[in-house]
């Protein structure tokens, strides 16, 4: 009598491996989503005991992995996932693609954001400082391109032009509030920016 086959059963270790190497999405970790789907209630006891909390949106086809908030009623637990200190230029890369998430979502067109390599650098060209080089500066921005598909806020498409997917993951690290306020600091840094200019003038 042959064993019965239990590869279609949900797993734990699937779940919590796939979590354990970044974001988990829908349309790219079918299977790995279905365990976690399948197996919620035990994947959250098991990270908690590691200090860690899953997040799961399944709304928008994504689940990820934060440090659990401190409480000082428990015992302090090593932090497993760092903290990322950003320069400005790739928070400002993030805030404005942010932004093109939410203007996509307003208009209702399709939920994928894919922006060419050459509109990014259109985006971001205007609130960099002007430079004799623009090969310099195209590799500078190519540099936070690079950063942010690192992160995972960004995904390479298999397009002609160099193009780029805006991961739907953005919307829950980069909020309404923290948007506007990296707005009023992204207004102040641009007029700063203008004076420079007119004052190199």
């Amino acid at each position: 009598m042959n064993a019965p086959d239990t590869r279609s059963e949900p797993s734990l270790s699937v779940a919590v491996t796939q979590l354990m190497k970044g974001v988990v999405y829908r349309d790219t970790h079918a299977a790995a989503w279905q365990h976690l789907a399948a197996l919620q209630p035990q994947v959250r006891d098991y990270v908690t005991v590691l200090g860690l909390v899953v997040v799961i949106d399944e709304s928008e086809g994504y689940a990820y992995l934060k440090s659990r908030p401190e409480d000082p009623d428990l015992p302090p637990v090593p932090r497993l996932v760092p903290r990322r200190s950003l320069s400005f230029h790739v928070s400002l890369l993030l805030a404005l693609l942010r932004r093109k998430l939410a203007e996509a979502d307003a208009s209702g067109a399709d939920p994928r954001l894919v922006l060419t390599r050459r509109q990014i650098i259109d985006m971001l060209t205007v609130f960099m400082p002007p430079g004799p080089n623009d090969a310099r500066l195209v590799d500078q921005i190519d540099a936070h391109l690079t950063k942010v598909v690192e992160l995972g806020f960004l995904r390479r498409t298999k397009d002609k032009e160099p193009s780029f997917e805006v991961r739907r993951i953005l919307k829950a690290f980069v909020d309404a509030q923290w948007l506007a306020d990296f707005d009023s600091h992204l207004a102040e840094y641009a007029a700063e920016l203008t004076e420079n200019e007119e004052g190199a003038a």
